[in-house]
């Protein structure tokens, strides 16, 4: 159908325009008919418009509903000083209609548009399904521009400094790199499969083989894991790698790229954030020692403090049989914690129980001169509970709490006990992004129930060229030439210098259990670039929907993602993963198993 174009956008009217004859197009918002008055704010990605009509010049007019998309044409007049709206840019004028035309009706929504307070309730999965209709949201549009604009300062400032943006395949082989691969059938051979990246990770390398030397990609990577608020099957990752470049040179660009972006993002939207500033460095064991895990949020400046030693012959047996059999012993300090009840205390015992550990031990201070507590002082002599509060940094009524088990138990659960209780105590300021470098992973961790090495990050990082002599004798005081960003206690970024060498590449390959045969099966491709004159080169890939979901303070991925996916991979919107035809079987020459409960 025809119809009029607009001439401006609803949210560009001003005073400037006051006497002017416009067209706009868009949807309506909200609609208030006060009896003799109808007006419409009409809406479209710019803003939203006052739209004025005469009632006893249109017969319709009360025929329109929420949604409806409208052709209107009109004058641009003031507002009297009483009707002013300050909330909106458009508040001072509103458009008096001569003419309208309905584009498109609108059935009854799903959910309410317009109202933000009960948007809050509406259930996640419809709004999923309605995508197209929630994104309508002046709210979620916004998302998709914060999106768009941390994008394109990302190129920017790539660009600029000689990095060429190259594409990688989509479909590739699968080398699974921590999670299960996608796999996609191979028509012209059935029993063969591509898979679906998990990161561009061996491409980018063989592009650095290839002379790029400064490569980057927006990528689309894919992987088959546990969902959470914070993953999806499917995600976006910046990809960057450089030739000829020490550790120190890829810490340089990514920090100044993370500042570029964010710092841009918050002033052009003028987000509620503080500026980022520089990044604190910390190694991997100052990181689990001072925080108990490599995700350290250092907003809040509450350590984890150890007794061991302390504890080693003390009267509390939990405390010394955890010693005894190789185990520690730490703790965590509550501000003011002594005033919960011992139903809240029993909470968080079962919190910490959720990860692992057995118990959770507590001391209320009284005071620290002389030492005097609750709980468990009993079992402690004076001495030893002036070097626990002391170790604590305790005051008086703060309340510490203790687990004693295997090391990475007590890390993992006093980590989160931590966090929860920085929401408690009101400590981790929504108003900051701290970013943070961990440095000097451990190249491989021991997986006890299989029996084998795992690479803490991927089969391709360089080992610290003075810890190469242990990679056969002690594996697992190898260091990596390894890091990662880290923002608020989350991962954001994660990157290494690789190996370049293939004498070294297979010698790391050998202490992850693959024998000869393997390593020419899995990775022959690369093991054989990598003897045409490879340079030293490395990179690190941040992931764009988490640091939207850092500008823009959401708590879950699928908030910054156009159309995301919810628990299990599931599209309510698309109805997928969903069924094939028979002949598609047939044609990929699959079969489907019966389940076993048929």
């Amino acid at each position: 159908m025809a119809f009029k174009k607009r001439t401006h956008d609803c949210g560009e009217l001003r005073l400037a325009n006051v006497g002017e004859t416009v067209a706009l197009n868009g949807w309506c918002h909200r609609i208030r008919d006060l009896g003799g008055l109808f007006f419409v704010d009409l809406r479209d990605r710019t803003g939203v418009c006052q739209l004025n009509f005469e009632i006893e010049r249109f017969e319709d007019l009360r025929d329109l509903r929420h949604e409806f998309v409208l052709c209107v044409t009109g004058e641009v007049v003031k507002r009297a000083e009483k009707d002013v709206n300050r909330k909106v840019p458009t508040g001072e004028v509103e458009l008096d209609v001569k003419e309208f035309d309905v584009l498109s009706t609108c059935d009854v929504l799903p959910f309410p548009l317009s109202d933000e307070s009960q948007m809050k309730t509406a259930p996640e999965d419809l709004r999923v399904k309605h995508r197209y209709l929630d994104l309508r949201r002046p709210v979620m549009y916004r998302k998709l521009l914060i999106r768009a604009e941390a994008v394109r300062l990302i190129r920017e400032y790539l660009h600029e400094r000689g990095f060429v943006e190259v594409e990688t395949p989509i479909f590739t082989r699968s080398t699974p790199e921590g999670a299960r691969d996608y796999l996609v059938p191979y028509r012209l051979k059935p029993g063969r499969f591509y898979a679906l990246p998990q990161s561009p990770q061996q491409y980018k390398q063989l592009l650095m083989v290839a002379g790029v030397e400064r490569y980057f990609q927006i990528a689309r990577c894919f992987r088959d894991e546990a969902q959470r608020a914070d993953r999806q099957p499917e995600f976006t990752q910046l990809d960057m790698e450089m030739s000829f470049v020490y550790q120190e040179d890829i810490l340089a660009v990514s920090e100044g790229l993370t500042r570029h972006v964010c710092n841009s993002v918050i002033e052009k939207f003028d987000l509620d954030l503080e500026p980022v500033g520089s990044f604190p460095r910390l190694t991997y064991e100052e990181s689990v020692r001072r925080f108990g895990t490599d995700k350290p949020d250092l907003r809040f400046d509450l350590e984890l403090f150890d007794v061991t030693e302390t504890v080693r012959t003390c009267e509390f047996g939990v405390f010394r049989s955890a010693v005894e059999a190789g185990g520690i012993v730490r703790g965590v300090k509550y501000p003011g914690g002594a005033d919960l009840s011992r139903k809240q205390v029993g909470e968080l015992e079962n919190f910490v129980k959720e990860f692992g550990a057995k118990g959770l031990a507590h001391l209320t201070v009284v005071s620290t001169d002389p030492p005097e507590c609750k709980g468990i002082a009993k079992f402690f002599k004076r001495e030893e509970l002036t070097v626990i509060i002391g170790a604590a940094d305790a005051q008086p009524n703060d309340l510490l709490l203790f687990v004693a088990d295997k090391e990475a138990v007590v890390c993992d659960a006093l980590a989160r006990l931590r966090n929860l209780i920085g929401d408690r105590c009101n400590l981790r300021d929504p108003r900051k992004l701290l970013f943070c470098w961990v440095l000097d992973f451990p190249l491989v961790f021991w997986d006890e129930e299989n029996k084998r090495w795992d690479p803490s990050h991927h089969p391709f990082v360089m080992p610290k060229t003075e810890d190469l002599s242990l990679l056969e004798t002690d594996p697992g005081k190898v260091r990596a030439d390894c890091y990662d960003i880290v923002c608020n206690g989350s991962e954001w970024a994660s990157g290494s210098i690789r190996i370049h060498r293939p004498d070294i590449q297979a010698r790391v390959f050998s202490v992850l259990g693959l024998d000869e045969e393997a390593q020419r099966r899995r990775f022959g491709h690369i093991l054989d670039a990598f003897r045409y004159g490879a340079p030293p080169h490395g990179g690190i890939a941040p992931g764009i929907d988490r640091l939207i979901m850092y500008l823009t303070g959401d708590e879950n991925i699928r908030e910054v993602i156009a159309f995301p996916k919810l628990g299990g991979g599931y599209d309510p919107m698309m109805d997928t993963p969903s069924e094939i035809e028979p002949e598609q079987w047939e044609e990929l020459g699959l079969t489907l198993r019966p389940a076993e409960d048929d």
